[in-house]
C-alpha cells in the first residue's frame, strides 16, 4: 500500500512526562505512527500505561519507544529539539510556530502540566489555541498533524470558500550530479 503522508524533512518524536493511563499512550502511540513518527516516548510513566491499550495499529511493533522513569534519564538524539506542548503563559500558539526540523514534542500528563524542570529544559513551548484543555492523545495528534501540514510538501490552502488550490510546489533535489566515467 502507498502511503499517504507527503515527502518532509527532518524526523520527529512525541512523548509525554507522568502518563497514567493506558487507552492514552495506546492513542498516541497510533496517532504517532499514522503521522510518520520517528520514535515515542515516556518520562516517569505509571506502569499501569505501559499497557499501551487502544494500539490498534501495533505501532510500538513498528516504530521505538522510549521509556525512562525520570527525566535525568532523557537522551534525545544529538541537534533534536525539545519542544513541550503545554498551556502556559510564555508558550507560543501552535498555528504561528516554526517546527524544527528535528524535534521531539512532549506533552504534560492528564489532569496536571510539565513539570518545572521539563519546561525549564525545552528549547520552545507551544500552546494550542483551544478554551479549555484538551485529551492528551487529542492534543499529540494536533501538534503532528500541525507539523506535518507546516513542513509536508503541501500546496499553499486556498483563503476564500470554493476557490481551487494552487498545485503544490515541486519535489527538488537539488543540480544534477556530475559523474566520472568509470573504466
Amino acid at each position: 500500500m502507498k502511503s499517504l503522508l507527503p515527502p518532509s524533512r527532518g524526523y520527529f518524536a512525541i512523548g509525554v512526562e507522568g502518563i497514567s493511563k493506558a487507552v492514552n499512550l495506546g492513542n498516541l502511540l497510533r496517532s504517532a505512527h499514522a503521522f510518520g513518527a520517528s520514535f515515542v516516548f515516556t518520562i516517569g510513566a505509571d506502569d499501569r500505561a505501559l499497557e499501551m491499550q487502544a494500539d490498534t495499529s501495533k505501532a510500538s511493533t513498528h516504530l521505538p519507544l522510549y521509556h525512562w522513569r525520570s527525566l535525568a534519564e532523557l537522551k534525545l538524539p544529538k541537534g533534536c529539539a525539545l519542544v513541550g506542548v503545554e498551556i502556559h503563559e510564555e508558550a507560543r500558539a501552535l498555528p504561528s510556530f516554526p517546527h524544527p526540523l528535528r524535534a521531539a514534542y512532549v506533552l504534560g500528563p492528564e489532569r496536571g502540566a510539565l513539570t518545572a524542570e521539563l519546561a525549564a529544559r525545552c528549547q520552545h513551548l507551544v500552546r494550542i489555541p483551544t478554551a479549555f484543555s484538551l485529551n492528551l492523545a487529542t492534543a499529540g495528534a494536533i501538534v503532528m498533524y500541525d507539523r506535518l501540514r507546516s513542513l509536508g510538501r503541501f500546496g499553499s490552502r486556498p483563503v476564500v470558500e470554493r476557490a481551487a488550490a494552487p498545485p503544490p510546489p515541486p519535489h527538488v533535489q537539488g543540480p544534477p550530479r556530475r559523474r566520472r566515467r568509470q573504466g
